[in-house]
């Protein structure tokens, strides 16, 4: 076991996996993380698990141990991209102290009181853990609710200079139904956020490998509140987006999402509005909020593989981390398996220590975004980290 100033490493971010079929999984999976003390353990479980056994076990099993959690669309395990599978993560209290809140109803969104929630929450942490220098907060919110990008505009207000980062629970590729784990229960239409202090220096990122193109398109008409786009330059809208990607509107897919996103220009950088799928009438179904007069751009993918060894590679300057949380969107690993890159991604993501969930959608500080690996990176007690990557 690798220690660094007698503390091992892989101690100070304990985590498992186990087969979602497993009848004792979460038994599994505390004798894989060890006995703690802990003060979070985050459960990211597949849609093929038995969610309605499961909060009743980890209740049983962790006892009063705070957990969050959600569904899934595909796992990232010690062993890169998995599918059917519980992932799970633990904070230790030796290095690490949470407070978590849940938003129960989505639809019911208060910003206001959200934020200010948050502020007392925060000052109150910074009063009772002075010694505990750096912080962050993690983000998971039900990624059918379609109330991201409200939802994370409204935390913003509260969360002054702490990063935050996240992910929108997933249902594989189903699109039917996605929970977030509060505790004890599974809930839809809701979020959890749990504010995290630490003795152990943190880099929060957001990177993706898109490559805009010359191709612009306008949204000329659309649902906004239901993330459709029923026009796109006054044309049907997949009609539209097909024949600028150049291919048949009948063979438009996830795959060709993957391949062809649209993006949104924000000052210097693109951010992704991924497409989710396309209905019976030719409407185009969003990840991310969409309103018409949106100028989108058509971008290619780049080098799927280089930039994520490169991103990853930074992340370990001067010093390795001791483990990496990521949320991954799903239109990557969808891509990977189209050009059947899926063992050499997983090589990476194993090599590096990644940990985390293929998501809906992510969260990166007041935005939720597409396409992207968003994340946090975790380093040993005492580590000497620069104001920006390498």
């Amino acid at each position: 076991m690798r220690t660094l100033g007698g503390i091992a490493r892989e101690t100070i971010v304990p985590r498992a996996s186990v087969p979602s079929s497993d009848p004792n999984a979460v038994e599994t999976l505390a004798r894989q993380l060890g006995p703690g003390p802990f003060s979070l353990i985050m459960l990211f479980v597949s849609p093929t698990a038995d969610l309605e056994r499961l909060p009743a076990e980890a209740a049983r099993v962790f006892g009063d141990i705070p957990i969050i959690g959600c569904t899934t669309a595909g796992e990232i395990s010690h062993t890169g991209y998995n599918d059917d599978t519980i992932v799970a993560l633990a904070l230790p209290s030796e290095y690490f102290r949470i407070e978590t809140l849940t938003v129960p109803n989505l639809v019911q969104l208060d910003p206001p009181d959200l934020a200010a929630a948050l502020v007392r929450t925060r000052a109150a942490m910074a009063d009772r853990y002075p010694e505990l220098a750096h912080e962050f907060a993690i983000l998971l919110v039900d990624g059918l609710s379609q109330k991201e990008d409200e939802l994370t505009s409204a935390l913003a207000a509260g969360m002054g200079a702490t990063p935050m980062l996240g992910g929108s629970a997933g249902d594989g590729t189903r699109f039917a139904r996605a929970f977030v784990l509060d505790g004890h229960r599974f809930l839809q239409n809701a979020a959890v956020l749990a504010l995290v202090r630490t003795e152990c220096p943190v880099r929060v990122f957001n990177f993706d490998h898109l490559i805009p193109t010359e191709k612009r398109m306008v949204v000329t008409e659309a649902d906004p509140r239901r993330r459709i786009v029923r026009q796109i330059n006054a044309e049907p809208a997949a009609g539209e987006y097909a024949r600028l990607v150049g291919m048949d509107p009948e063979q438009l897919s996830t795959f060709t999402f993957a391949a062809h996103p649209v993006a949104v220009r924000m000052g210097t950088r693109h951010h992704v509005r991924a497409i989710r799928q396309v209905m019976e009438s030719g409407d185009l179904v969003f990840f991310s909020a969409i309103d018409e007069g949106v100028v989108l751009t058509i971008t290619e993918p780049g080098d799927l593989i280089g930039q994520l060894g490169r991103e990853l590679t930074r992340l370990s300057l001067p010093e390795r981390p001791t483990a990496i949380l990521a949320f991954d969107c799903i239109l990557r690993r969808l891509e990977a398996e189209e050009k059947q890159i899926v063992g050499r991604v997983s090589e990476l993501l194993r090599r590096h220590g990644v940990i985390g969930f293929s998501t809906y959608g992510e969260q990166f500080g007041p935005m939720h975004v597409n396409q992207t690996m968003t994340g946090v990176a975790i380093y040993p007690p005492g580590t000497a980290l620069s104001e920006k990557v390498p």
